[in-house]
């Protein structure tokens, strides 16, 4: 975490960084990063200090007469970010092929070597893409397969990354394979097991969720990823869950091949990921939208999508710092906090089924709630139109519920009102229509 002068340092220039942050933002801006800069308290006593998360709060320019509890599908940026996203795009828009192109468009070089800092990796190793799963099908599509081979995950994949397998199948005639894993997953050697026990001659990929979408569970990624390579198998790790969500970098993975999402848990601007392939398998994944042969071992041959805006990649340094300023174990500790609060409220009752762990190591901010009896789809309706409470229905062959995504700038009194209208639900059941 930054002290106070680096931090606003960091967010603005030198001389004028509280000046120029406070005339970005009329809405509070500067106080919450002075919140943070200032606060002299540990890391554990900030987690619970309400006043220090109200500084944060008001950072963001969410609509408070709803609660957003789904903030797993895309999070709401923090004014610094929106303002500087603006910022970037008013002055490529005054002469796009000169300001955009030839000015702004070099700046992205920052943005990589930051992102690849926190991430702990060689800035050579990270590709600025739109979102989790255009990384992950570069990664996908990016491996020569031949008819035959078998590709393997589990049974609990992103909707989205199974779909690019079955095209492949139906293209190709590769096969994939999926198993079931524990839900919740509580023995990281078990799930190591499980993916071993399903490798045949015939494995040649494996994909696997950092966090499972579906219920925030964390899997044992680098268990399964030394385990493949020693048999030869590449791994592709689904982070668009992980990444700014709960503390790690990319030794603690080990892995070959990661992207995520930037606009879920790092605030960055809508439409923003990242891609990390190691530096020495980069010649041997294709790019998705093609490059010159010169860029053959170039990661920035995955960026060649044609025209695109420079003004949201800029604005993700934004979010980085506020990020860094937070402190991603603050942070971390913060999201458990806010999970337990709710959950452990709820778990009281004995229709109640949580679908994910209440141990750290295997689950953060993301959970998935049941309530026996109660079909997820009919719930998520009623919380929306009785109390404009946002959750998600989640409807699974081997489970059900809702999933709950709060973050940083949920407030305690809106965990309690969503609290309070579950246990309306749980007692007196959905109204009849």
């Amino acid at each position: 975490m930054y002290n106070r002068r680096e931090f606003f340092g960091a967010i603005g220039r030198p001389a004028v960084g509280v000046l120029a942050v406070a005339v970005l933002d009329p809405l509070g801006m500067r106080r919450a990063l002075d919140a943070v800069a200032s606060y002299n308290g540990s890391v554990e006593d900030s987690i619970t200090d309400e006043s220090f998360w109200f500084e944060i709060q008001q950072a963001f320019t969410v609509d408070r007469s709803l609660v957003n509890l789904n903030n797993g599908g895309v999070s709401p940026a923090p004014a610094v970010v929106q303002e500087a996203m603006k910022r970037h795009l008013d002055y490529s828009n005054e002469a796009p092929v000169y300001t955009m192109w030839r000015i702004l468009e070099p700046q992205r070089e920052g943005v990589r070597k930051r992102l690849a800092r926190t991430f702990g990796c060689d800035p050579e190793e990270i590709a600025l893409t739109r979102n989790a799963s255009e990384g992950l099908q570069i990664c996908q599509l990016g491996f020569d397969l031949k008819r035959g081979d078998e590709l393997l995950t589990t049974t609990q994949d992103y909707g989205r990354m199974i779909t690019t397998w079955k095209q492949r199948e139906r293209r190709e005639g590769i096969v994939l394979k999926q198993f079931s894993i524990p839900v919740p997953a509580e023995d990281s050697d078990e799930i190591v097991r499980l993916f071993e026990q399903n490798i045949t001659p015939k494995t040649k990929l494996i994909l696997i969720c950092h966090m499972i979408n579906l219920t925030g569970q964390i899997l044992p990624v680098k268990g399964v990823v030394q385990m493949a390579r020693k048999k030869g198998i590449p791994v592709i790790v689904d982070g668009a869950h992980s990444f700014a969500h709960f503390d790690f970098t990319q030794e603690d993975m080990d892995c070959d091949y990661f992207a995520t999402s930037l606009h879920k848990w790092l605030f960055a601007p809508h439409g923003t990921g990242m891609l990390y392939v190691r530096r020495d398998k980069i010649p041997g994944l294709w790019p998705m939208q093609a490059a010159a042969e010169k860029m053959d071992d170039d990661i920035r041959k995955f960026e060649e999508i044609g025209t695109h805006p420079a003004a949201n990649y800029l604005a993700i340094a934004e979010a980085l710092t506020f990020h860094q300023g937070i402190g991603a174990k603050r942070k971390e500790g913060r999201m458990l906090y806010l999970r337990n609060r709710w959950a452990k409220r709820l778990l009281e009752y004995d229709r109640v089924r949580l679908h994910t762990s209440l141990k750290p190591q295997f689950a953060c901010g993301l959970a998935n709630v049941q309530i026996e009896g109660v079909d997820p789809g009919e719930l998520t309706s009623h919380l929306w139109q009785k109390y404009r409470i946002i959750v998600t229905p989640i409807k699974h062959k081997e489970f059900e519920g809702i999933r709950v995504t709060p973050n940083v700038y949920t407030t305690l009194e809106e965990l309690d009102r969503f609290s309070d209208a579950m246990e309306k639900v749980i007692k007196k059941g959905l109204p009849k229509t």
